[in-house]
């Protein structure tokens, strides 16, 4: 009989796939290696074995002990499929921009989930990074294993992902393009490629257009679970054997994912269409015998609600304008978005001053992206509060969204249940609409 002990010894091996469609004009020959392929479906299973034996060696993690972890999703499912078998508990703590898919995934594998706000520093006690941080410290016997400074992350890369690329291209891979995220799968799968070509073939990694691995300032973005969206690297990231970091704009990003479901048959999360777009880019230019490998991380199932869903790439500015679009009604530019802003240290009586009906919280200029967004604060809410309290103590959550190729109609709609909504461009605000602006 021809069986497995269990999941986790389907952990690796993934496939590499030809791309065929979204390649055309390309004479070099590009390879997606699917990495949904893994049980837990993606790339983030090979490291959790590893995290998790070296732990167990080392005596930082005990039969019955829990497991904390910060993740934006993949991660996790990793951990718990192995810690599953080795009757571990699991908390994992995500970010609130995490696909609801995803945090029913982790919660279906049985792992107990604690959800922090994305939009604020990696300092900050409310960051999915210090909370995790004060739950392993609270929990008798908890364990964080840590995939942003873990090195047995990039290791479990070294010995797995990198060597198969290597092995199922016969060594005439020339190029690899990987997204970075926690800099774990670049760095070792980078490495070994390296030592094993003597270092001849190229490593790309790619990333979020305005995380700080291409140099930006480490703004929120929409893609999950790839690049810095806060002001540090991780200690896994080895900046030694990338050659070059392509950064890509969201909309190029789930764009591409939806081709590659569409054109190739390849129903992928939107990190993967990310790094289609850096591989076509380095692809274009090469000769034909060149061979391009690009990682594609996960699967698709969990993003249906996102990236495949058109009311919500819509609603966040990524689809064609309609007739009587939105963006009509509202006169402000990216630079200048047609807001009154307010910081969290600012007092009632300066938001008062504004004389403004609505006010969004927000602490960074403009451009501001909607993770940056904190909430907002009324100026009938505030005409009953004491002059001198802090805008932070009077927090209303953020308001509804609206794309800027929405229609009026659906402007309606919203404003409706709604005293205001956001209008985003390519998930970045273009302005604030009341009702009164619908006459």
């Amino acid at each position: 009989m021809k069986y497995y002990n269990n999941l986790t010894e389907l952990i690796g091996n993934t496939p590499l796939v030809k791309l065929n469609k979204v390649t055309e004009g390309i004479d070099c020959t590009v390879l997606a290696k699917v990495e949904y392929f893994n049980p837990g479906g993606s790339i983030k299973d090979r490291i959790a074995e590893g995290l998790i034996d070296a732990a167990e060696a080392s005596g930082q993690l005990k039969p019955g002990g829990t497991i904390v972890e910060p993740t934006s999703g993949n991660t996790g499912i990793g951990i718990a499929l192995v810690a599953q078998q080795r009757g571990y508990k699991c908390i994992f703590v995500l970010p609130d921009k995490v696909a609801q898919d995803k945090i029913d995934t982790l919660k279906a594998y049985g792992a107990e989930i604690v959800v922090c706000p994305t939009a604020v520093a990696h300092e900050d006690p409310r960051s999915y990074y210090s909370v995790s941080d004060r739950l392993a410290k609270e929990i008798p016997g908890a364990f964080k294993p840590d995939q942003y400074s873990n090195l047995n992350g990039p290791k479990s890369h070294y010995e797995s992902t990198g060597p198969e690329i290597w092995q199922d291209t016969e060594g005439k891979v020339t190029h690899v393009v990987i997204g970075v995220g926690t800099g774990g799968t670049v760095s070792g799968t980078g490495k070994y490629l390296k030592e094993v070509s003597g270092g001849a073939v190229q490593i790309i990694g790619c990333d979020p257009a305005g995380s700080v691995y291409s140099n930006g300032a480490g703004r929120p973005y929409l893609v999950e679970g790839v690049g810095r969206g806060d002001d540090f690297l991780p200690e896994a990231f080895d900046s030694s054997v990338v050659d070059e970091i392509i950064p890509v704009p969201d909309l190029d990003s789930f764009m591409m994912t939806r081709r590659l479901a569409k054109e190739e048959g390849l129903l992928v999360g939107p990190s993967c269409g990310m790094a289609v777009v850096a591989a076509l880019k380095v692809a274009k230019d090469l000769p034909k015998d060149a061979v391009v490998v690009v990682i594609l991380p996960d699967g698709g199932r969990g993003y249906l609600a996102k990236v495949f869903n058109d009311t919500w790439m819509r609603t966040h500015g990524f689809m064609p304008r309609l007739d009587d679009a939105v963006e009509d009604l509202i006169t402000g530019t990216l630079q200048q978005p047609a807001v009154t802003r307010v910081k969290l240290k600012n007092t009632v009586a300066d938001a008062l001053a504004t004389n403004a009906e609505y006010l969004v919280v927000f602490e960074n200029e403009p451009p501001v992206r909607v993770g940056e967004v904190l909430g907002m604060v009324s100026r009938e809410k505030l005409l009953k509060l004491n002059q001198a309290d802090l805008i932070a103590d009077h927090l209303a959550p953020k308001p509804a969204l609206l794309g800027y190729t929405d229609t009026i109609n659906r402007a309606k709609e919203v404003l409706a249940s709604n005293n205001c909504a956001l209008v985003l461009r390519e998930g970045e605000v273009l302005g604030l609409l009341t009702k009164s602006a619908l006459g």
